[in-house]
């Protein structure tokens, strides 16, 4: 250490806090003990110490012998000013499948929506279900993406006003759930048969993949005591057909339309839909009681401003996110999912 401060023409002042001209042989030699281990004569704190240290490097790296030293100019500054972020709206897509699947059905129709309504608008990604309730009443998603069993919950627990409904790629602002087993389980051919079996569905708040199912085993005298177990795949549609397929549950509920997610992992040949459900209101678009009705509206008129058939740009949109356009909708288009959870005893609040 003393070698390279003779060399750079300096010697640390231990008294002074300061590099000085290395006239003073006592205390070069003092900051040189320091290097090798022994005791300092004066007591150094923590905080002095790393000061010492993050000099001495920066004097080791900045005074090699061959050096140029760098001339710095002020005459020619720029100035930084500072742009405070704007706070952008949060869209989430309630969690059904895996981020990756989400992110590619639903980054295209973000962008377009930022664009047509000048909007600062960014995706979330919730975990699970019960992830994307307790966000959006955390004040951490603005416009929220669902099922309508969950947006009934969110509308009851956190305001939340419906918006639009999609329009599913059969042309229908409904959808029904599937009950599937694997196809060379003769055992297994009817409603009846699921009764002793081990149901594997996607989570309590799927409507789906549990409450439309759940209702139709009621309507045909099956409670779930009935069953030899209920089990949930996370909220994951894909988990409840590879547990079927995988022989690990004997029967599965999903939303109709699930299968060709995993038509590139699995024969789903070996896959066969036992039953479906009665139809019920499709997914909806739900706003935070945060945003004003101004945003609102703007957001809506770009849903609603989507052309399916007339625009390509829009057809690429919408294609990704596997629906086909937007119906408006409001609160009471969901008053049956709310008497189908009267029926079978599932809470809302």
């Amino acid at each position: 250490m003393k070698a390279q401060y003779e060399k750079c023409g300096l010697t640390y002042n231990l008294l002074t806090n300061k590099y000085i001209p290395n006239k003073n042989p006592a205390v070069t030699m003092q900051v040189s003990t320091i290097s090798n281990g022994s005791r300092p004569t004066r007591p150094m704190t923590g905080k002095f110490s790393f000061a010492v240290l993050l000099l001495t490097a920066l004097l080791l790296f900045s005074c090699g012998e061959g050096e140029e030293a760098i001339k710095v100019s002020l005459d020619k500054r720029e100035e930084i000013s500072f742009r405070p972020r704007v706070p952008a709206i949060t869209y989430a897509y309630l969690p059904q499948y895996s981020h990756t699947e989400s992110f590619q059905r639903h980054h295209r129709l973000v962008t377009y929506l930022a664009e047509e309504t000048g909007l600062s608008i960014r995706q979330v990604f919730p975990d699970t279900f019960d992830d994307h309730i307790n966000m959006f009443g955390q004040g951490k998603i603005d416009i929220s993406f669902t099922n309508p069993f969950v947006y009934v919950k969110l509308a009851n627990r956190f305001g939340a006003r419906a918006m639009t409904r999609i329009i599913e790629e059969d042309g229908r602002a409904e959808f029904r759930s599937q009950i599937i087993a694997r196809r060379d389980n003769t055992e297994i051919t009817s409603i009846a048969d699921c009764r002793g079996r081990s149901w594997v569905a996607v989570d309590p708040s799927s409507a789906g993949g549990y409450l439309f199912p759940l209702g139709h085993f009621v309507d045909n005298g099956l409670q779930l005591e009935d069953f030899s177990e209920v089990v949930f795949a996370g909220g994951r549609q894909e988990n409840v057909i590879l547990g079927v397929y995988a022989g690990l549950h004997d029967i599965g509920s999903i939303r109709e339309g699930s299968l060709a997610v995993v038509a590139d992992k699995i024969d789903i040949e070996q896959i066969k839909v036992i039953d479906h459900s009665a139809w019920y209101p499709g997914w909806v678009y739900a706003s935070s009681p945060r945003l004003s009705p101004q945003v609102v509206e703007t957001i809506r008129d770009a849903m609603l401003k989507l052309d399916y058939t007339g625009n390509p740009r829009h057809r690429d949109i919408l294609a990704a996110a596997t629906f086909i356009g937007f119906v408006p909708s409001d609160d009471r288009d969901f008053d049956l999912v709310r008497d189908l959870s009267d029926k079978v005893g599932l809470d809302l609040e």
